[in-house]
């Protein structure tokens, strides 16, 4: 059976997006997001060349695959900043698929600011994007980011870098249960299992970059990040087993004779 993740008009079979940012050198980037399996690559246009030709590309490196180029606004502050910066790139690349984030505390958390982010949010939806928004473990900003032209949202797990994992799971369940668009678990992410846990909990899919990229071996981490993410999907859809707090018999000894 197909299992197709949708984001606006944008349809993918998997649910892993890794980053580009922290890798020694392009080759690598390509090497371990084809390792990933991964559809789709965020990149901070700010930070890694997608735009000038004249320049090592990170582009040129994946003309021979289907892997998406997802430009971000990393290292934006403000609404304006990051309106401006996609309607550039979009010149530049015509790309309209995009990752907002709107940084608010860029000395220590790196912890969005929503209200930048509804802000740029609702113009760039006019201008015809499809918005995959970055944003806190708030589902009542999640709602607000759809109604505003997300289409998707994606709640942090931990602090952008941290590994620490998700650290309010009930949340991803909340803002699961809040919204209509998928819900992509972003930052914070550790290791295989952090991603596994993230799909068990019900996300549409999981962004990873740093867990990859400063891996001791960053092919082996995007491998095995590819296949947690496949089990996290699979156990959520199988349906897990109730938790109880006191033992139950693998073989039931109802209507035995003894």
């Amino acid at each position: 059976m197909s299992d197709i993740l949708k984001i606006g008009k944008y349809e993918f079979t998997s649910r892993l997006i890794v980053g580009s940012g922290k890798y020694p050198d392009f080759q690598t980037t390509r090497d371990a997001t084809l390792a990933s399996g991964s559809e789709m690559i965020t990149v901070a246009v700010r930070r890694v060349n997608i735009t000038n030709p004249a320049e090592e590309n990170l582009m040129d490196y994946f003309k021979d695959t289907d892997v998406k180029f997802l430009p971000n606004s990393a290292g934006c502050t403000t609404a304006e900043e990051a309106i401006t910066l996609f309607r550039l790139t979009r010149e530049a690349t015509g790309i309209d698929l995009i990752k907002l984030e709107v940084i608010g505390d860029t000395a220590k958390t790196l912890y969005p600011d929503v209200i930048e982010t509804l802000k740029a949010c609702e113009v760039l939806a006019r201008d015809g994007f499809t918005i995959m928004a970055y944003t806190n473990d708030d589902p009542i900003v999640a709602k607000r980011l759809e109604e505003a032209g997300a289409a998707a949202v994606m709640p942090l797990a931990a602090p952008i870098g941290s590994g620490l994992g998700i650290q309010n799971r009930f949340n991803v369940v909340f803002i699961k249960e809040a919204v209509n668009v998928p819900v992509i678990v972003d930052a914070g992410i550790g290791c295989a299992s952090d991603a596994a846990s993230a799909m068990e909990l019900g996300a549409d899919g999981v962004l990873t970059n740093t867990a990859i990229a400063q891996a001791e071996n960053p092919i082996l981490m995007a491998e095995a990040m590819k296949h947690a993410v496949i089990a996290g999907r699979m156990s959520y859809k199988a349906g897990r087993i109730p938790k109880r707090p006191f033992a139950t018999a693998s073989s039931p000894v109802d209507g035995m004779i003894f």
